[in-house]
Formats: C-alpha cells, sequence, structure tokens
C-alpha cells in the first residue's frame, strides 16, 4: 500500500512547542502537511507563556524543507483562537487537520483541591479543544473535508488519583467527540481521540528513567497522525504507548425489563447480577441505540 502523505494539507497542531505536539507537528511536515504550531510556552501549570518554543519547531520543520508558521495564542482565549485560524487561512487558504493537543496539569486529591485550579483545567482542556474546533468547523465543513484529533486521557477513561479536575476533563472530551462525530459525518468531517503514555514534561516526575526511555512521545505519533488522515475512522478512542495501540470502548449491558408498573428499589437490587452481566454487552455508536435497545427489551426482546 502507499504511504499516507499529506501534501497540499493544512494542519494545526495546539502546545506543539514540545512533548507529544512537537513530534505530531515534525511527523506531519514530513509527510507533506504544511503545520501551524501553536504553543503558548506556559509553564506545566499553566502559567507565564512565550511562543519561543512555537518558533523553535517550525524553524525545526524549515530546516528540513517544510512549511510552518509559529502561534503564541492560548486555546482557551477566543481572540487568540481566531487569530491562530486566521494566521492559517491568510497563510494557506484551507484547514484540513486539527490536532488539539494543549494541555496543563494541577494535581492534587479532591479534598485539597481548589476549584479555581479545577476550572482551570477543565477550561484548558476542554474548552481548549472546543474552541479551535468550532473556529475551524465551518472551513472544514465548507471543504467538505476536515480531521480533528482530540487528546484524551486514561485519567478520564478509567481515573487516577489526585485527577478529578484533569479526568473530568479529558472524558468531557470524549463526550464532544461522540457528538460532532455524527455531525460531521455528511461533510467528511471525521473525528478521533488519542489516549496516549508518554514521557512529557507532565509525566517526566512521575516515572522512573528507565521507564520514560520505554515511553518517547514518537511512539505515539505514528496513531495520532493515522487519525488526521484521508483514511482515518472516526469517533474511535485510540491508546497508546511504548509502541502498543489498543482501541478503547464504552461499553452497555444488555440488561434487563423489570416491568413498568410497581417498580421497586429491591427489584433493582436483586436484579443487580442480570443488570451487570456482561453477556451480549456492546458499544454504541450514538445514544439513540440505547434507546432502541429499550423499547426492544420492553417488547419483550
Amino acid at each position: 500500500m502507499a504511504d499516507i502523505r499529506f501534501d497540499g494539507k493544512v494542519a494545526i497542531v495546539t502546545g506543539a512547542g514540545g512533548g507529544l505536539g512537537r513530534q505530531h507537528a515534525l511527523e506531519l511536515a514530513r509527510r507533506g502537511a504544511k503545520v501551524l504550531v501553536n504553543d503558548l510556552g506556559g509553564s506545566m501549570d499553566g502559567s507565564g507563556g512565550s511562543s519561543a518554543a512555537a518558533q523553535a519547531v517550525v524553524e525545526e520543520i524549515t530546516a528540513m524543507g517544510g512549511e510552518a508558521i509559529a502561534n503564541g495564542s492560548s486555546v482557551t482565549d477566543d481572540a487568540g483562537v481566531a487569530l491562530m485560524v486566521q494566521q492559517a487561512m491568510d497563510a494557506w487558504g484551507r484547514i484540513d487537520i486539527l490536532i488539539a493537543n494543549a494541555g496543563v496539569l494541577r494535581d492534587r486529591s479532591f479534598s485539597k483541591m481548589d476549584i479555581a485550579d479545577f476550572e482551570f483545567v477543565l477550561n484548558v482542556h476542554l474548552l481548549g479543544t472546543v474552541k479551535p474546533a468550532k473556529a475551524v468547523w465551518e472551513i472544514m465543513k465548507t471543504q467538505n473535508y476536515g480531521r480533528i484529533v482530540v487528546t484524551t486521557s486514561s485519567s478520564g477513561l478509567y481515573g487516577n488519583f489526585g485527577q478529578a479536575n484533569y479526568g473530568a476533563a479529558k472524558l468531557g472530551i470524549i463526550g464532544f467527540m461522540n457528538t460532532i462525530k455524527l455531525e460531521g459525518q455528511k461533510n467528511n468531517i471525521h473525528i478521533n481521540a488519542i489516549s496516549p503514555v508518554a514521557a512529557t514534561r507532565m509525566t517526566e516526575g512521575l516515572m522512573p528513567p528507565e521507564v520514560l526511555e520505554k515511553l518517547k512521545p514518537e511512539y505515539v505519533t505514528p496513531g495520532v497522525v493515522f487519525l488526521a488522515s484521508d483514511e482515518a475512522p472516526t469517533g474511535a478512542i485510540l491508546t497508546a504507548g511504548a509502541g502498543v495501540f489498543a482501541i478503547s470502548r464504552i461499553y452497555e449491558t444488555e440488561g434487563v425489563f423489570l416491568g413498568e408498573g410497581g417498580l421497586s428499589v429491591e427489584e433493582v437490587r436483586d436484579n443487580w447480577s442480570k443488570i451487570s452481566d456482561e453477556t451480549g454487552q456492546k458499544p454504541y455508536f450514538a445514544g439513540g441505540e440505547q434507546g432502541q435497545k429499550f423499547f426492544r427489551k420492553m417488547a419483550g426482546g
């Protein structure tokens, strides 16, 4: 099969001044894409800012013969996001790919977490995904083409101590994806999620060096670049790390119909083993499939 190429395509990668985002930007450029490299250049907790990190990646891309521009906007700032999109449109006249990668951490157990830190992390991860996606949406609809890759985490999919804010944001991103994947279908806009495990400044203090060495960001990027390609599925959650790739799905059990009249708390308790029985469980692509099951069960199916 032919190599995956992005000649003539334009990509925006947020949080691309280092770590995963830098690798995504470099690989897209190697394969022919023109890349807007966005990075606020702030510290890991989101404070400060400088576009120097983004500019350094642009210089790497141009040194290998690619085409790129730097942007230092915050993904939470409406005017900054508008500027980012306008820069890409002014330079190249189209936007084909958005990789929403920017993120911060403010970890603390829930009992010790300030609401301000909860809101800040939620804004950067969730609204910092929604705002760029909204800003490119009509462009992609007009083109009848778009690929969006959002970034989730095992902390959102499964939980992680001390990351209530981060986990809430990361699973919120999946809820966002699950709706716009449906709305984008008629205009050939595919949206998928990456759930990476990688050695970045956000994880370097959490694992020993010998483990981090096996978790290089470049071991995640091939999955992201595939999700940004013409051949990408839509609505997938791809988990990736250390060269391992897998799909995460939300499953629903078949459940049991307990009747419409005289329902009680005790009936739910007494039938819990049937309600939670994994036999026949399945993932749904859209919420309406759950409703269809309910009516089927009610009809005796």
